[in-house]
């Protein structure tokens, strides 16, 4: 008996039923290959738009060793030695020098500004010509407050004290086109950064050489200049001549060394979903071989043995695997080769992905094994029809309702596994005073403890579908017949609604664990960032003893640009007298009520509502090194000056501006503070980038008549750290979609199948008075009910791990229910569901109950 063919005749006859059937793998296949494509196009790109070393550079003197920032032994007498070797047309040494101007660090880089070996060119004024000179960027020109024609003044040594010295004034000169500007940087010829840096030293040294020079004559002659140069200095590094071709290779090798990291965490998530696909896969072909029940009984009464069975029915996963998986492919490729002439008509360049082959042949082996694994377990149950089911009347059997013996003991084992390892972790998670915690063990506990409550959820969902759905069915059954009608079809196959919905489980804790983990991450960043940006701006005065004039405070109050205006003063040379060492300690007296930003600090203990005359609070460390805790009293000296002052709060980390202790003005005083602020904070008066550059304008006018006075933007921390948070969730919800959209495939092919398996009682509803429209509504509430069922375990199980992870990191996480957004997570997923549904209800609702009622 050819059972084989027969199998093989039937995929050929309904190929549209072979490609629903693999249609998660498909998705999985196109998901995996586009995953490969992206990586391709990304790294292209990087290493094509790469700005480094210029082009023209034939030849490349630079650091040797591991340390290519290094400064090396080459100076500027050795340039002169090389502009003097024949061949050489033109040699451009490259210093760096860095400095404060206005309170922001500027970075100053050496460019001739014109010529092959130039990398920026002035497009407003020009380029510097004289000492003294400088251009910038367009950015650092907007934030520094910097325009053609300026004159400012920077310092290009400190004392013993780490006070400025050796004043430098510096003209801008013009505005140069930077490729990447990230507003603190300045651009002037090798002899200015040579100034600035006070010293002669290069980082990198370029040569272009004549047409038709002969490179190696070029090289030796250069190596020659750098065996006659002294050895290198401590930290310094012996310079190397390498090809300018060879230089740009290695810059942009190490420019796109991050993505095969990015990618690899990436390719996690994928091997996610493909799994999620495979789940989705053998519950499609449990359905597609119960429909075929009947014609498999045939075969077997006819004389196809068992073996045989299977085999072909394997033979037949197989090939669907082959199929989504090419088809996948192609349509990934077709995507791949699409974006790059997509993007540019939006004025975005990237590179074009090319063809992997080889990629492209593992995702399509990748898919049929997957789709083979998937299919063993249904063929083998399959196999086993008896022959007499051939001559019952329908063509279909009925779904299993309960589960195995064998199945619910490993379920019961592995979630009593899972379980034991949660008691292990609560049971270890650390105290607030824990020390030499080591977080690893509970992660990968923890981790393990989720896979096995997977793994349980898996074996035993068919028992727990009743239950939920009599849960959350509870309200349809209530709206009439046609929710109880969809909850009942649900709750009949218990075995196909488990199988769907642990996949649709498995993306909603996923994504409910990346929402939780963000809302404590971003309350903890905006506690940390409470202390150390407290305000928008910042002006401090430079040195341990310099103060803000009182008249700068006064004019900061009276601006309508600047609200909140918070002078503070600050000691750094306080003591505690006890312990093994004495530190320096910073002391300061800013108020814990003035900034709304400082409501957000917590406290390990204590109140910092009980910070006055006598009482102060502390940082963890001080308090640790000192034995000291609420209610105990600290002695603190100062200036031959002594303070007595019971600690009323413990701060988990650095109090506010990174200082140790915060205390009252009046106790601040007692230790020998001057009567005038250190420094001042301010908000800016109106919201926005408009509201903000004006109060950094108003800032900024007011340290400009006063010397050693510098402003610190420090909104662009917070502003900095949103985003880092926010583009961080974005990435990790839009992986961990990947498997939120197979499972929603799985729904709808779930619900495609579903139709055609039902046809005789969707005809019998219809028959016995239930409308189109009624019916539509009937299958597309079964849809969104996978994902109800789906969505509820998802987030029982997503939420709860969530924080036993942030727990066991050992870190101070606070732990945060953002309700709203998880709430969100579960309307969106049920109307996934449910839209995944509305096609195949369409359809089903369009049969005539006459031709329904005909169908065996």
């Amino acid at each position: 008996m050819k059972v084989l063919g027969t199998q093989l005749a039937g995929v050929a006859r309904r190929p549209a039923r072979l490609l629903l059937t693999g249609l998660a793998v498909l998705v999985a296949a196109f998901v995996v290959y586009s995953t490969v494509l992206a990586r391709d196009i990304t790294e292209k790109t990087a290493i094509e738009g790469f700005t480094g070393t210029p082009a023209a550079a034939d030849l490349v003197v630079s650091p040797g060793g591991d340390n290519e920032f290094a400064d090396m032994e080459f100076r500027a007498q050795d340039i002169a030695k090389l502009k003097a070797v024949p061949g050489v047309a033109e040699v451009v040494g490259r210093p760096r020098a860095g400095s404060e101007l206005n309170g922001d660090f500027i970075e100053f880089v050496a460019d001739p500004g014109s010529g092959p070996l130039a990398t920026v060119h002035a497009t407003k004024g020009t380029y510097p010509a004289e000492p003294g000179q400088i251009a910038v960027s367009p950015r650092t020109a907007d934030r520094m407050g910097l325009a053609i024609g300026n004159t400012v003044t920077i310092h290009t040594g400190r004392d013993k004290n780490d006070k400025p010295i050796k004043p430098v004034k510096l003209t801008v000169t013009g505005i140069v086109d930077a490729e990447s500007d990230f507003g603190g940087t300045a651009y002037a010829p090798q002899s200015t950064v040579s100034m600035i840096a006070n010293s002669d030293l290069m980082q990198q040294v370029e040569l272009r050489l004549e047409p038709g020079a002969d490179a190696a004559a070029v090289t030796a002659a250069a190596e020659r200049v750098i065996a006659a140069a002294p050895a290198p200095q401590e930290g310094g590094a012996r310079p190397q001549v390498r090809t300018g071709a060879d230089v740009r290779l290695a810059e942009a090798q190490q420019a796109a060394s991050g993505i095969d990291e990015l990618f690899l965490a990436m390719g996690m998530f994928v091997a996610i979903a493909v799994g999620a696909a495979g789940l989705v896969a053998t519950s499609t072909f449990r359905i597609v071989f119960a429909q075929r029940m009947r014609q498999l009984a045939l075969l077997r009464a006819v004389g196809a043995g068992r073996g045989s069975l299977w085999r072909a029915l394997a033979v037949e996963g197989a090939l669907t695997g082959f199929v989504a998986g090419t088809v996948g492919v192609l349509g990934a490729l077709a995507l791949g080769q699409a974006t790059p002439p997509l993007l540019r008509a939006f004025d975005i360049k990237v590179s074009s992905p090319g063809l992997p082959v080889l990629p492209a042949v593992g995702v399509v082996l990748l898919s049929t094994v997957i789709t083979v694994l998937a299919v063993l377990a249904p063929a083998l149950s399959a196999a086993k029809v008896a022959p007499l089911e051939a001559l019952r009347s329908a063509s279909t059997t009925a779904g299993r309702k309960s589960i195995g013996k064998i199945r619910g003991a490993f379920g019961v084992l592995v979630a009593a596994g899972a379980a034991l390892l949660v008691a292990y972790v609560v049971a270890n998670l650390p105290g607030p005073d824990t020390k030499n915690y080591d977080a690893e063990p509970m992660m990968y506990a923890t981790l393990g403890s989720a896979a096995l409550a997977f793994l349980a959820l898996i074996a035993l969902g068919p028992l727990l579908v009743r239950p939920v759905l009599a849960t959350v069915g509870w309200p349809l059954r209530r709206l009439g017949p046609v929710g109880r009608l969809a909850v009942g079809g649900v709750g009949g196959a218990p075995r196909r609604a488990a199988a769907v919905s642990v996949v649709v489980a498995l993306g909603v804790a996923l994504i409910a664990g990346v929402v939780v983990t963000g809302a404590s991450s971003r309350v903890l960043a905006d506690r940390e960032l409470a202390s150390s940006a407290p305000a928008d701006f910042e002006l401090t005065a430079n040195g341990d003893s310099a103060t803000v004039p009182a008249t700068v405070v006064t004019q900061a109050q009276a601006s309508t640009d600047l609200t909140h205006v918070t002078p503070y003063r600050r000691l750094s040379d306080v003591e505690i007298p006890g312990g093994e060492n004495t530190w320096k300690l910073r002391v300061t007296d800013l108020s814990m009520t003035a900034l709304p930003e400082l409501k957000k600090i917590d406290v390990t203990r204590g109140s910092l509502a009980a910070i006055g005359p006598g009482k102060v609070a502390m940082n963890t460390y001080v308090a640790e090194h000192h034995g000291l805790d609420v209610g105990d009293t600290a002695t603190m000296t100062a200036n031959g000056k002594k303070l007595q002052a019971q600690v009323v709060a413990i701060l988990p980390d650095s109090g506010p501006l990174q200082s140790d202790i915060v205390t009252d003005p009046g106790d601040l005083t007692k230790l020998g503070a001057a009567a005038t602020p250190t420094g001042l904070l301010a908000d800016a008066a109106k919201p926005g980038e408009e509201g903000r550059t004006a109060g950094q304008k108003a800032m900024r006018q007011l340290a400009a008549g006063h010397s050693g006075l510098g402003v610190a933007v420090l909104a662009d921390q917070r502003d900095e750290y949103d985003k880092m948070i926010t583009t961080m969730l974005a990435v990790l919800i839009g992986l961990v979609g990947l498997t939120v959209l197979i499972a929603v495939v799985g729904v709808g092919t779930t619900t495609a199948l579903s139709v055609v398996e039902r046809v005789r009682e969707s005809g019998l509803l219809r028959a016995v008075g239930l409308s189109r429209a009624g019916l539509r509504t009937m299958l597309t509430t079964e849809s969104s009910l996978y994902g109800v069922i789906g969505a509820t375990v998802g987030l029982l199980l997503g939420v709860p791990y969530a924080w036993l992870m942030m727990k066991s990191l050992g870190v101070n996480l606070p732990l945060e229910l953002p309700v709203g957004q998880l709430a969100l997570v579960f309307l969106a997923l049920v109307a996934f569901t449910a839209l995944a549904g509305v096609l195949p209800a369409r359809r089903g609702a369009k049969v005539s109950p006459v031709a329904a009622l005909a169908t065996d």
